[in-house]
């Protein structure tokens, strides 16, 4: 697909300069001139514009609000020949915050610091997706998916002893056993699965009305990205798939995945759905899908913004899934 890095959260071209990350006495001296993204509890520091394009907010690494950031910085890379670090604020709390609206996908709350300009603002990354340039999207993607890597992975898997942040924060050492750790990444295929002019989608329980998706699921160990997509379409829908071939990725820190995006041909029909796994699955036509992007289908929602789904369900439309 000659289009697939242009998928949000891709094709920003970042220098992740990993030559680095093991070199103590070059990240200091490239610390004259860095800059770092702030986040809280995933969420960056963005300041909105009034035609509701967001930028990603970059500091100076003297700036006094870092003195509270409660984790290691973390490398990111180098942008115009300069480090961006990130660095983590999340051991700050906002007064009234509602916990149980953070970091869900409609979580339109913001958080402001005392101690920045009131312009500037955590907000949650799946909404700021569109609004935001590639190189904003994957800094604040990176950064996310490594704070979170970081707060679930404190202890050894080997030994169960505390580990400590190395190389630059993308390892784990553990004193104790001398094991290395490394950040997770979960493999997760989601497939346009079609029959002539149809295009097979499901919904799980829990989502808003009129609201469905592409199938997804995880690969398994020992298994081919290929044998996923038609495991995971017969244990969900009971349809059967045959050629598979691939698409697009899209870096999906919420918390760890990367979706695999691919193009999967049904050699059956019926469906008969596992309500274990989804509440409901249907073949949609391309007129519908159509209707559904123009806000004027009867049932189907548009799809989401900025995820992998709908740009592949607006290439399929285009017909430019090649």
């Amino acid at each position: 697909m000659r289009i697939a890095e242009t998928v949000t959260f891709g094709g920003s071209g970042l220098d992740r300069a990993a030559e680095l990350r093991g070199d103590p006495v070059a990240l200091e001296a490239m610390r004259a001139g860095a800059s770092t993204i702030l986040l809280w509890r995933g969420k960056p520091l963005v300041m909105a514009h009034p035609d509701r394009s967001a930028v990603v907010v970059r500091l100076p690494l003297d700036h006094p609000v870092l003195a509270e950031a409660g984790q290691a910085a973390l490398f990111l890379g180098r942008e115009d020949g300069k480090a961006v670090f990130a660095h983590d604020l999340s051991g700050w709390t906002p007064e009234n915050t509602d916990e149980a609206a953070l970091n869900s996908f409609l979580d339109r709350s913001e958080q402001h610091h005392p101690s920045l300009p009131p312009e500037m603002r955590f907000a949650e990354l799946r909404g700021l997706m569109t609004r935001i340039n590639p190189r904003d999207a994957e800094l604040s993607a990176t950064a996310r998916a490594l704070f979170s890597w970081h707060r679930s992975h404190r202890f050894c898997a080997m030994c169960g002893q505390e580990s400590a942040v190395a190389m630059a924060g993308w390892q784990r050492d553990c004193a104790a056993c001398g094991g290395h750790h490394f950040p997770r990444t979960d493999p997760v295929v989601i497939m346009a699965i079609t029959d002539g002019n149809d295009i097979l989608m499901g919904r799980s329980p829990g989502w808003p009305e009129g609201m469905y998706s592409l199938l997804a699921g995880f690969v398994e160990p020992g298994e081919t990205i290929e044998a996923a997509v038609r495991r995971e379409v017969w244990e969900e829908a009971g349809v059967r798939v045959g050629a598979v071939s691939y698409l697009a990725s899209q870096p999906w820190a919420f918390p760890s995945s990367l979706m695999i995006g691919c193009l999967g041909q049904a050699t059956s029909r019926e469906i008969t759905i596992d309500p274990k796994e989804i509440e409901d699955a249907r073949w949609f036509s391309r007129e519908e899908i159509a209707l559904a992007f123009s806000g004027q289908h009867p049932i189907l929602m548009p799809a989401r913004k900025g995820a992998i789904a709908q740009f592949i369900l607006r290439n399929w439309l285009a017909d430019r899934l090649d």
